[in-house]
């Protein structure tokens, strides 16, 4: 039995614009510099506390949670408007559960966006589990998030981590799992292969490739 646990901003989905307009929007409204949608790729990948940290000015870190509430208010209203799955996801995602790959998502993004973001773009897939972030476990790279989907499969379940960051990567690590980078991300190889990645996909059909093959 095998399980393929997908990241989802950068990996899945291009979340990328809508993530920046939302941390842009609450600058703004703060009175501080916005940034370029560029400058966010080294933003994410650590939740959105860490990503609201990382915009704010030097000496305006201690307003992160103003800009988190002010992220929130309006990325619930624009977190689809410029989102999208990246090509050959969705027929990756069914090659692999039509080869018996059971599928499930671990990422960082608030439980509640993930949720609304899969139900959106991938309604037919069949997760067996969408977690997020949320308070009541560690963020990745902790393998808690790991273990809660793979500790309900039977004992020898062979588990892949795919996703765009050394964060995934990482979380793979610490939890003893197969970990697979992708490059259509959000991150660089070298930062890939440097977290130690045990496959690199230059595109989403890579990783049925390495899966199943």
């Amino acid at each position: 039995m095998k399980i393929a646990i997908f990241d989802l901003d950068g990996t899945l989905a291009d979340t990328l614009a809508d993530l920046a307009d939302a941390v842009n929007n609450g600058l703004e409204h703060l009175g501080y510099p916005v940034h370029p949608y560029e400058s966010y790729k080294t933003f994410v990948g650590d939740g959105v506390q860490k990503l609201c940290y990382r915009a704010l000015p030097d000496d305006k870190k201690d307003e992160t949670e103003k800009l988190h509430e002010l992220f929130r208010e309006y990325y619930n209203v624009h977190f689809l408007d410029k989102t999208t799955l990246y090509p050959g996801i969705k027929e990756t995602l069914a090659e692999l559960s039509n080869s018996g790959v059971f599928l499930a998502v671990a990422t960082n993004k608030p439980q509640d966006f993930a949720l609304r973001i899969i139900e959106k773009l991938l309604p037919e897939t069949n997760f067996v589990k969408i977690l997020g972030g949320c308070s009541e476990r560690e963020k990745k790279p902790d393998p808690t998030i790991i273990h809660e989907i793979i500790d309900e499969l039977p004992i020898g379940t062979n588990a892949y981590m795919i996703g765009d960051s050394d964060v995934d990567i990482r979380t793979a690590n610490n939890a003893g799992i197969a970990s697979v980078g992708c490059l259509w991300g959000f991150r660089t190889e070298k930062e890939l292969s440097d977290a130690g990645a045990d496959y690199i996909a230059e595109k989403p059909s890579d990783i049925a490739d390495f899966i199943i093959r």
